[in-house]
């Protein structure tokens, strides 16, 4: 619980915390945001790493200014993490495939590689794109590629482009809304936001599914009972 509570007050108030690491770790910010994006997009276990709010967060910040940061070299660098980090994870998923999913894991749920799946074989190579915008797939979507044995050209330039398209949108959406007096007085309220719209997709796919497993079930069941 002490967990979870940390965990949602850096989410919350995930400006105040890069403030102190701008404060005390001045130009290497630049290096700690790029392992935490490399990490949460290059790494199967690390879903739950924050990426949309740091993104918008960090934008917003060097909108201010006095971080003596620039948000041109903030772009590039996180772009190579994201577009790194992918590659890697698709690595992973080529070389240790589906069997590093098991059920009643709580990181590597199968259920997560089921959906991610799906949802790889409805877009195809378009899913890399989509997924840049959806918590947790975003994180297991480059595994599943890999596991699928997607050509690795085929992935690159999807990944690229998602790479591209999730590191700009954010970071310069923080970057331009940040100037906003009304953003910056609410900054919490619009991570929420931001939450809960990126993460409403994943949440009405796991419902669906649910309803869609049960139905399944049901018809088994009046299968068995003819």
């Amino acid at each position: 619980m002490d967990f979870f509570a940390q965990f949602i007050d850096i989410l919350l108030h995930i400006d105040k915390h890069l403030v102190e690491i701008i404060k005390d770790y001045s130009t290497w910010t630049y290096l700690i945001l790029f392992l935490i994006i490399f990490a949460e997009t290059g790494f199967v276990v690390t879903p739950f790493l924050p990426g949309d709010s740091l993104l918008f967060a960090m934008g917003t910040l060097i909108a201010k200014g006095g971080t003596g940061l620039d948000i041109w070299v903030m772009f590039l660098l996180l772009c190579v993490a994201a577009i790194g980090g992918n590659s890697l994870n698709y690595k992973f998923g080529s070389y240790f495939g589906i069997a590093v999913f098991k059920e009643g894991n709580r990181i590597l749920k199968l259920e997560y590689y089921y959906k991610s799946h799906d949802f790889f074989e409805k877009h195809g190579g378009k899913a890399i794109i989509f997924s840049r915008f959806l918590p947790i797939l975003r994180t297991i979507a480059p595994f599943v590629a890999g596991v699928a044995k997607m050509p690795f050209g085929k992935f690159t330039y999807f990944n690229v482009i998602g790479g591209l398209a999730w590191i700009g949108s954010l970071l310069f959406a923080g970057y331009l809304l940040g100037q906003i007096p009304f953003i910056r007085d609410n900054f919490s309220l619009v991570i929420i936001f931001i939450g809960v719209v990126t993460f409403a997709p994943v949440i009405f796919a796991a419902v669906q599914s649910m309803f869609k497993a049960k139905e399944v079930i049901e018809e088994i069941e009046e299968d068995k009972t003819v």
